[in-house]
């Protein structure tokens, strides 16, 4: 979308970025926005004329997503927290929507990617290092992310849905790799480290039907018994994460509608229906076969609306219900 200053900020604010006042906006800004979902990521492309802007502070409560910017053309300083980033073409910065934010800017591209914090299974006071740091994107795992962000916003929408939750995964699972380089000598202690490398791999691995403790064990070159021990004071056990997961993107796909329950049970590893069935409806209250009810029912409510919608924001209707945080019951 190209728009007007107030058009721009509006489809910004619908996108989750804090509200901003630019300093060098006059009647003549134009500016370019477009927005592709990848799994539980979102890309934001934009294209703004030189700027100077100034974000204020937001209620923590809006906090749930974190936000990777890459700057495609020209240069950008951003201050933010402790940090302040000079940014040229391909680097990156790790940004909190909810704290106030400077940044001055020649005309510029860059792609942002909204990440949901829990997914980066970092510490909160590591995040807080790292937020406004530049990372460079001309080597390292700073590059690899700089170019899937890139590609990615080009073709996310060329992907299917469980296509979109694995490489949303893959794109995660650098991002926390490039963000733990940029830590430098505050790297996680041994333990934390390698956990978080064997959730990574789970992350990458959930639609494999033999993924169990033992593989994870040997691929990882520990015992069974190591590997249950790194995660006694975890939330979650390590079969318990896996089955946690697989029942996240089962939700997802079924929100995302095309498919059976069964079929989508299988796909992410559970052989048993029935025992699929009651393992959701314990977990989220709900029916699994409700989401699918609900889809269809918002699919037909938004052809019934006609031609005025265009294409992303329908798939972000469709898609809504499985969007949010916690357990709540499908939208009717």
């Amino acid at each position: 979308m190209t728009g007007s200053l107030e058009m721009f900020q509006d489809e910004l604010a619908a996108c989750g970025f804090p509200p901003l006042v630019n300093k060098l906006a006059g009647a003549g800004f134009r500016g370019r926005i477009a927005t592709r979902d990848l799994g539980p990521l979102r890309l934001v492309s934009l294209d703004t004329p030189e700027s100077a802007c100034i974000g204020r502070e937001r209620d923590a409560s809006d906090g749930e997503k974190l936000a990777v910017k890459v700057m495609v053309r020209g240069r950008t300083r951003i201050e933010q927290g402790r940090g302040e980033a000079e940014l040229g073409p391909a680097d990156l910065v790790l940004l909190d929507p909810t704290r106030t934010l400077r940044f001055e800017s020649t005309a510029a591209a860059h792609v942002t990617i909204l990440v949901p914090r829990r997914e980066l299974r970092m510490r909160p006071a590591q995040l807080d290092r790292l937020i406004g740091e530049r990372i460079d994107g001309s080597h390292g795992p700073g590059a690899l992310v700089s170019v899937l962000a890139r590609e990615s916003a080009r073709s996310a929408t060329e992907f299917r849905v469980a296509e979109a939750l694995r490489s949303a995964a893959a794109v995660i699972e650098l991002i926390a790799v490039a963000l733990e380089a940029r830590l430098g000598d505050e790297q996680p202690a041994p333990d934390e480290w390698l956990r978080n490398r064997i959730a990574g791999y789970i992350e990458a691995r959930l639609a494999d039907p033999g993924l169990s403790p033992p593989g994870i064990a040997a691929a990882h070159h520990i015992s069974v018994r190591r590997l249950h021990k790194l995660f006694e004071d975890q939330p979650f056990t390590v079969a318990a994460l896996i089955r946690r997961r697989r029942l996240e993107r089962c939700r997802a796909e079924l929100a995302g509608g095309g498919r059976t329950v069964t079929a989508v049970a299988a796909r992410w590893g559970f052989s048993d229906p029935a025992h699929f069935s009651k393992l959701f409806k314990t977990t989220y209250g709900y029916n699994a076969r409700a989401l699918i009810t609900s889809n269809r029912a918002q699919t037909t409510k938004t052809r019934t609306a006609g031609p005025e919608q265009d294409g992303g924001h329908q798939v972000r209707q469709q898609q809504g219900g499985s969007r949010g945080e916690g357990e709540h019951r499908p939208p009717r």
